[in-house]
C-alpha cells in the first residue's frame, strides 16, 4: 500500500506546482500588461478645459485689456474669454480615464502638433496667431465704432512675389488704382488673377513719401491664382494705445471677447450689464467671427466659472447644442455688432437669437 500512497502524493504535489506556475505565469501577465497600460502611451493628445480669463479684469496686477492716452468708461460684470488645455503623451489607462470622465477630448496626435513642424515651430505659431488675434480684435472694435484704420503688410512672404519691393509695416494705399479702405478688399481685387499679371501698388513706408512699385504676381496655394506674396491686416488710425496683456495663451479663439472689452470700455454704459457673460471666436479685422475648436469643453469651463451666458460662433452652433451645460444660455453670433445687439437685448431683458 506504501508505493500506491507514495504515488498519490507525488501526483498532488505536481498538480499544486502547475498550478502555482499557472497563477505566477498569470500574475507576470497582469503585471506586464499594467505596466504597459501604466507606461505606453498613445498616439493622441487630451483636450480639456483650460483657464478662463474676464478681458474686463486684471491678470497680475494690470488690465487684461489697457487703453490709454483717450478717455475710457467704467465697466461691469463678465466678459470672459475661454481656453482649452492640451496633454501630451498620454498612457492607454489615462486616455481611458480621461474618456470615461466625459470632461475631455481624444485628438489624434498629429492633429495638434504636424509631424512636419517641432514642438517649438507649433508653439511659435500659436503665438504667432495670438498676436494676430490682438491685432485683429482693436481692428475690428475700432472699426465698429467708427474709428478710423488703415491696411498694413503683415509680413512679406520669403521668396514671394513682393520680396525686396514691400515690407512689413508698410502702408498699402492702392491697388491698380483702387484705393484700399480694407484688407478684405485686397483679397476681393485679385480674385480671378493669374501667375505672371503685373500689378501696381502703391503705399507709404513710415513718414517716407508714397510711392508705387509693379509686382508680378506669383504662384501660391491655389493653382492658377495669383499671388501677390504679402501677408495684409489692419490697423487702427488713432491717437491713443490698446495693449492686451496675457502670457502663456495661443491660438486666436480670444478675438471676439478682446473686441467686446475694447467697444465696453470706450463706450458709456455696459455691454455685460452685471452678468456674466463667456464666449469664443476668432475674429477678422472686418468684425467676422469665425468658428474655433473645443466649444464644448470651452462651454464646460464657462459654466463652473459662473457663466449664464455663452456666446458661440455661428459655425459652431450644431455642435454647441449637442451638449449644454445646465443653467448656460447660448447666443449666436456671426460678427461683432451681433455680439454687441445681443447683449444689449438680454441687458433689456429680451432674448437674443440662440444656437
Amino acid at each position: 500500500m506504501t508505493p500506491r500512497y507514495a504515488d498519490l502524493r507525488h501526483v498532488r504535489c505536481a498538480a499544486v506546482s502547475r498550478r502555482t506556475w499557472t497563477l505566477l505565469v498569470s500574475l507576470g501577465l497582469a503585471m506586464a500588461l499594467g505596466l504597459l497600460g501604466a507606461l505606453a502611451t498613445v498616439p493622441y493628445v487630451a483636450l480639456g478645459p483650460g483657464p478662463t480669463f474676464d478681458t474686463l479684469g486684471v491678470v497680475a496686477g494690470r488690465p487684461l485689456v489697457d487703453i490709454e492716452g483717450t478717455q475710457t468708461h467704467p465697466t461691469s460684470g463678465h466678459l470672459n474669454m475661454m481656453t482649452v488645455s492640451v496633454v501630451d503623451n498620454v498612457t492607454l489607462y489615462g486616455a481611458l480615464a480621461l474618456w470615461v470622465s466625459g470632461r475631455s477630448e481624444l485628438v489624434p496626435r498629429d492633429e495638434i502638433f504636424p509631424p512636419e513642424l517641432s514642438e517649438q515651430q507649433v508653439e511659435k505659431q500659436n503665438q504667432q496667431m495670438f498676436q494676430d488675434s490682438e491685432a485683429n480684435a482693436k481692428a475690428a472694435a475700432l472699426r465698429y465704432l467708427g474709428y478710423p484704420t488703415e491696411v498694413v503688410l503683415g509680413q512679406v512672404v520669403p521668396g514671394g512675389a513682393a520680396r525686396g519691393k514691400l515690407a512689413a509695416g508698410d502702408r498699402l494705399l492702392a491697388l491698380d488704382g483702387h484705393e484700399i479702405r480694407g484688407a478684405r478688399q485686397v483679397v476681393d481685387l485679385l480674385a480671378g488673377s493669374h501667375p505672371g499679371r503685373v500689378v501696381r501698388v502703391r503705399f507709404q513706408r513710415g513718414d517716407t513719401p508714397p510711392q508705387e512699385v509693379a509686382v508680378t504676381l506669383g504662384a501660391g496655394a491655389t493653382p492658377g491664382r495669383g499671388y501677390l506674396g504679402v501677408g495684409v491686416t489692419e490697423r487702427p488710425d488713432v491717437s491713443f494705445t490698446i495693449t492686451i496683456t496675457l502670457a502663456d495663451v495661443g491660438g486666436p479663439s480670444a478675438g471676439l471677447m478682446f473686441a467686446l472689452a475694447i467697444v465696453d470700455k470706450l463706450t458709456t454704459g455696459t455691454l455685460a450689464g452685471g452678468t456674466f457673460v463667456a464666449g469664443t471666436g476668432e475674429i477678422a479685422p472686418e468684425g467676422g467671427v469665425g468658428p474655433i475648436g473645443g466649444i464644448q469643453l470651452k462651454m464646460i469651463r464657462a459654466r463652473e466659472a459662473g457663466a449664464s451666458v455663452f456666446l458661440v460662433p455661428a459655425g459652431n452652433c450644431a455642435e454647441a447644442v449637442q451638449r449644454v451645460p445646465a443653467g448656460l444660455r447660448l447666443v449666436r453670433v456671426a460678427t461683432l455688432a451681433d455680439a454687441v445687439h445681443a447683449l444689449e437685448k438680454i441687458r433689456a431683458g429680451q432674448q437674443p437669437g440662440g444656437c
